[in-house]
């Protein structure tokens, strides 16, 4: 039987994939989406197309573990190569996840000996990989959170946005829920000040 190639070009939520013959031709191309579902779907076109090798950009993640633990031989292609080959595809489409997913499976198919396939991890690797992801997911979050805030502060409240260095710190938290509004603040003076940060043991570069 004739080897085919797949590309897989994925985002947070959908994931592009195509499959390709020996000659280049796409044998199909399609979407999933980034649940269990979607992934077992994935896995069962995969293999319904004898799918037996898959390239992807990023080397790591929850969807590159089930691919390797379900049994394909999972190639990944550094970024700065593919950027490199894009100007080559234009014909197929330009920048776009569909369009990736092609360049990955054509240059698994053209140049795949030169890249070297990932091995199974063993269980104390994976949880460990997963506990970052969940760290930098909730750094991301707290970022994006503490970006809403700030903005919604200098909408009527600019003072609370400005008055402690990071405004997503507890001394910062704890001064926006004990004076809210402007009108909550417009007694506050330097006593009451130093009050508020003994009661909270602030001992900031900012005095009173």
């Amino acid at each position: 039987m004739a080897e085919v190639f797949a590309g897989l070009d994925w985002a947070s939520r959908t994931h592009a994939v195509c499959v390709i013959d020996e000659r280049g031709s796409v044998r199909k191309q399609w979407e999933v989406c980034h649940d269990a579902d979607g992934l077992r779907a994935l896995m069962r076109q995969l293999r319904a197309l004898h799918v037996a090798r898959i390239a992807v950009e990023r080397p790591s993640g929850l969807l590159v573990d089930a691919l390797v633990e379900a049994g394909f031989e999972v190639v990944p292609i550094h970024p700065n190569a593919v950027k490199a080959s894009r100007p080559g595809y234009r014909s197929h489409g330009g920048k776009s996840d569909a369009s990736d997913a092609y360049l990955l499976a054509d240059l698994l198919r053209t140049d795949g000996h030169r890249f070297k396939p990932l091995a199974a991890q063993s269980d104390e690797i994976r949880a460990l990989r997963a506990l970052v992801r969940g760290r930098d997911d909730l750094v991301a979050t707290r970022v994006q959170l503490a970006n809403q805030l700030r903005s919604l502060l200098e909408s009527y409240w600019a003072g609370a946005a400005e008055v402690f260095a990071d405004v997503e710190s507890p001394i910062a938290l704890a001064f926006i829920q004990r004076y809210p509004t402007p009108e909550a603040a417009s007694r506050l003076g330097p006593k009451r000040m130093a009050a508020f940060c003994a009661q909270h043991a602030y001992c900031g570069r900012r005095s009173v």
